[in-house]
C-alpha cells in the first residue's frame, strides 16, 4: 500500500516574507493521531523535520513548502511508536530461521514437525528453537525419546515457549555430561524417569544451562543476521523500542547492537540490560563509555527470582495444585540477588528482576523497599518482568513504591487455556491485575516477552482489552473485572514504556520537539469492535524521522 502523493503535484506556494516557521521534510495529513499527549490529545496531521516532530496539529500547511512531501493517510489511525518492554531480541531473530513447535498440538505432530525440520538440517549442527508447549497436548511432557531415532547426529536443545524448560536428545545430554547420577543444581531441575532414574531430557531453569554452556556460539556473521531479522520482524510489527533482557547474559548481545549502531546499521532503538551478576562491569562500562544515545542505550540489570507458571517454577506460598510437593523454585540465591540489587541500585544503575509466584513478588519488593530506605535520593524506577501473581497487598506496593510493572498481556490470554491445573481461583483472581494495577496509580507497562510469546502489539492490546483466552472458552474474557481500555492498552506500550526506560523526554508520545517515531494502522482501534482488533494491521513505522517499514 502506497500513501505518498508526489511532492511535485502537491505543493503549497503559501510562503512569504512573514513565513515564521521552518518547512518539514514531510507531512501526513488526513489522518485520526492519537498523540498520548494530555495537552493536546488527538491531531489530525503531523509534519517532522530530520528525526524530530515539528508539529502536531491540524493546521500543517504553513510548516509545508515546495520541498515537503506530503502523505495522504486517508483517515488512518496514527499513534507514537510502539514499545516493547520485555524481548529476547537475538534469541527471537534466531528463532525465526529454526524449528518452530509453537503451533505442535499432539505427541504425533510433535515427532513429524521435528522429523521434516531434521531432514533439512546440515552436517551435525545444533539443533534449537522449539517453543513448544505440553499444555497444548494435555500436559505430557516430551522426552528425549520421541526424538532420538530421527535426531542422526545432531544434538538438540529445544525450548519450551516460556524459556524456563527445554528438551535435549540423548546425545546432548552426553554432550553435557548428564546422567542418572547427576544432581539438580542450583535454581534447577533434572527431571528423572520415576522407576529408571535415567534422565528424560527434560531440563528446567538453572540446569538449561548445563547445555547452553556447551552449545556452540554463535558468530558474529550470525548474530549480525539473527538481529536484522529480530528487526525487521519488530518494525513490520510497529515497534520502534524494544528493551532487550538479552539472550547471551547481555554483553554479547550489546556488542552485536553496538556493532551494528557504529556501521549504521541498527534500524530500531534498542535499551540493552546485561545480567545483574556483571553489575560491577557494567558500572565500570558506563564509566569509560557512557549509556548510549537515543538509538542504542544500556544501563539496565536483569535477575531473576524464581521460574514459570508453565514450567511449574515460579515461587509461590502455596503448593501447585498438580504438583502438591511443590512451590515453585528460587532461580537465584536470595542472599546473592539481594546483595546484587543493593549494590546495583546504590551505583545508580537499573534493576529488573523477574518475578511470577505471588511469592517471587513479595520478595523483589521486599529488597526494592530497602533499596529505597538506604538511598531515598535515588530514582531507581525499579522494574519486576512479568509481575503475573500477585498478593493483595503486592498491587498496592507496586504504586507507593513506584515500581513498574513490567507485564505481557499476550500470556494472560494464553495461560488462561490451563492456569486452573496449577493454581486456585483465589490465586487466580489475583493474576494478571492490570486493571487493579492501573487503578492503584502503578505505571504498568506492556510488552511481549518475545520469543516467548508473539512480537505484536495489536496480539497485546486485544489481550488485555478482552481477556478472551486463545481457545475461546471464555468470550467474555479470563477474570473479566480487570480488562482495560484501549487507551490505557495505548499508553501502556508506549508512554509508560518510555518512562519506565528513562526517555519520557523523547518519546513515547507525539508532541513537538520529541523523536519522529510513530505507527501507522489499518483500523481504528477505538471505533471497531473490541474482539476485532487482532485483526488490525501495520501500515507504515517510522523511527526517526525515517519510514522503517511500510506496506507496498
Amino acid at each position: 500500500m502506497k500513501f505518498y502523493l508526489p511532492t511535485l503535484f502537491i505543493c503549497f506556494f503559501i510562503f512569504s516574507s512573514c513565513h515564521q516557521h521552518p518547512a518539514a521534510d514531510r507531512i501526513y495529513f488526513d489522518s485520526k493521531i492519537w498523540t498520548g499527549d494530555s495537552t493536546n490529545p488527538e491531531a489530525g496531521a503531523i509534519a517532522i523535520k530530520d528525526s524530530l516532530i515539528l508539529y502536531v496539529g491540524n493546521d500543517y500547511q504553513e510548516y509545508a513548502d515546495g520541498r515537503t512531501t506530503l502523505v495522504d493517510l486517508h483517515g488512518k489511525m496514527l499513534v507514537p511508536g510502539f514499545i516493547d518492554n520485555h524481548v529476547h531480541f537475538l534469541d527471537g531473530g534466531y528463532y525465526l530461521a529454526n524449528i518452530d513447535l509453537r503451533e505442535v498440538k499432539s505427541k504425533a505432530e510433535f515427532v513429524s514437525v521435528f522429523r521434516h525440520y531434521t531432514d533439512s538440517a546440515k552436517g551435525n549442527s545444533w539443533i534449537r528453537g522449539g517453543n513448544w508447549d505440553h499444555e497444548a497436548w494435555g500436559g505430557e511432557l516430551p522426552r528425549a525419546t520421541w526424538i532420538d531415532s530421527i535426531s542422526g547426529e545432531h544434538p538438540v536443545f529445544i525450548s519450551r515457549y516460556d524459556g524456563h524448560m527445554g528438551l535435549a536428545n540423548s546425545i546432548a545430554l552426553k554432550m553435557a555430561g548428564i546422567t542418572k547420577n547427576t544432581s539438580n543444581p542450583p535454581g534447577g531441575e533434572i527431571v528423572k524417569d520415576p522407576k529408571t532414574g535415567e534422565p528424560t531430557g527434560i531440563l528446567r531453569d538453572e540446569a538449561t544451562n548445563l547445555v547452553y554452556k556447551i552449545v556452540t556460539n554463535q558468530t558474529e556473521k550470525e548474530l549480525d543476521e539473527s538481529l536484522n531479522r529480530a528487526a525487521s520482524h519488530a518494525l513490520s510489527h510497529g515497534f520502534t523500542q524494544v528493551h532487550d533482557m538479552g539472550t547471551y547474559g547481555g554483553w554479547i548481545d550489546m556488542a552485536t547492537y553496538r556493532r551494528a549502531e557504529v556501521s549504521g546499521k541498527l534500524p530500531i532503538r534498542i535499551y540493552s540490560f546485561v545480567a545483574i551478576s556483571t553489575w560491577a562491569k557494567l558500572d565500570s562500562f558506563i564509566k569509560i563509555n557512557g549509556r548510549g544515545n537515543d538509538l542504542l542505550r544500556w544501563g539496565g540489570l536483569k535477575g531473576f527470582v524464581d521460574g514459570s507458571l508453565g514450567s511449574t517454577t515460579a515461587w509461590f506460598y502455596k503448593p501447585y495444585l498438580d504438583a502438591p510437593g511443590s512451590t515453585g523454585l528460587q532461580v537465584t540465591d536470595t542472599i546473592l540477588l539481594r546483595k546484587w540489587v543493593l549494590a546495583a541500585d546504590s551505583a545508580g544503575l537499573q534493576v529488573a528482576c523477574h518475578a511470577i509466584g505471588d511469592r517471587a513478588n513479595d520478595w523483589i519488593l521486599n529488597v526494592y523497599e530497602e533499596a529505597e530506605k538506604l538511598r531515598p535520593d535515588i530514582d531507581h524506577r525499579f522494574r519486576v518482568e512479568h509481575a503475573q501473581h500477585l498478593t493483595q497487598d503486592a498491587i498496592e506496593r507496586f504504586a507507593r513504591l513506584k515500581v513498574v510493572p513490567s507485564m505481557q498481556p499476550f500470556h494472560a490470554i494464553d495461560d488462561g487455556k490451563w492456569a486452573a491445573k496449577r493454581l486456585d481461583s483465589a490465586r487466580l483472581k489475583r493474576t494478571y491485575v492490570f486493571k487493579s494495577l492501573l487503578e492503584s496509580n502503578a505505571n504498568v507497562t506492556f510488552g511481549s516477552d518475545w520469543p516467548v510469546a508473539p512480537l505484536d502489539p495489536i496480539a497485546g492490546i486485544y489481550a488485555a482489552v478482552t481477556r478472551r483466552t486463545l481457545d475461546d472458552k471464555n468470550p467474555g474474557g479470563w477474570f473479566p473485572e480487570q480488562k482495560i481500555t484501549v487507551e490505557q492498552a495505548l499508553r501502556c506500550y508506549t508512554i509508560n514504556n518510555a518512562w519506565a526506560g528513562f526517555q519520557e523526554k523523547r518519546t513515547g508520545k507525539l508532541k513537538t520537539g520529541m523523536l519522529a517515531d510513530f505507527t501507522i494502522l489499518s483500523d481504528d482501534l477505538f471505533s471497531i469492535a473490541p474482539e476485532n482488533i487482532r485483526n488490525t494491521k501495520v501500515l507504515l513505522t517510522v523511527v526517526n524521522g525515517r519510514e522503517s517499514y511500510s506496506v507496498h
